[in-house]
């Protein structure tokens, strides 16, 4: 059994938890396995991820069709090392000593899996480059 305490957590936030930062989480957990602990989560959750960014993380071999967006808690970003933002703007909690990115990214929200693709492609090198920089 890994051992979790000494593991990092990160958490992915966005309005809606239906796109970017169920990608991000999706593919940190993939990447990076028991090595990290992952979060996301909405200010204003979705009701269902959006079937497009389902589409394109299963072309990418990531099955994330069970994902279900949840709400940002306060409890979520105090219990997580690094938090990143997804343009949520002012209504992501602030507290000390968390690491805090801000990744400016396009909303996939609406968009076809051809506009969702070249945003898969950004977060996963992001994500590359974050597991390189955490662990």
């Amino acid at each position: 059994m890994p051992d979790t305490a000494a593991a990092p957590s990160v958490l992915f936030v966005c309005v809606h938890n239906a796109g970017r930062s169920q990608m991000a989480a999706a593919f940190l957990t993939h990447l990076a396995g028991d090595r990290v602990e992952v979060r996301s989560a909405g200010s204003a959750p979705a009701g269902t991820v959006n079937p497009a960014v389902v589409q394109a993380m299963s072309e990418a071999g990531i099955d994330i069709s069970a994902e279900v967006p949840k709400m940002l808690t306060t409890e979520a970003v105090q219990a997580s090392d690094v938090v990143i933002t997804m343009g949520c703007g002012d209504t992501c909690p602030v507290f000390p000593g968390k690491r805090y990115l801000d990744w400016q990214l396009p909303d996939p929200a609406g968009q076809g899996v051809d506009a969702v693709r070249p945003i898969r492609d950004e977060i996963e090198q992001r994500i590359r480059g974050l597991i390189d920089d955490i662990t």
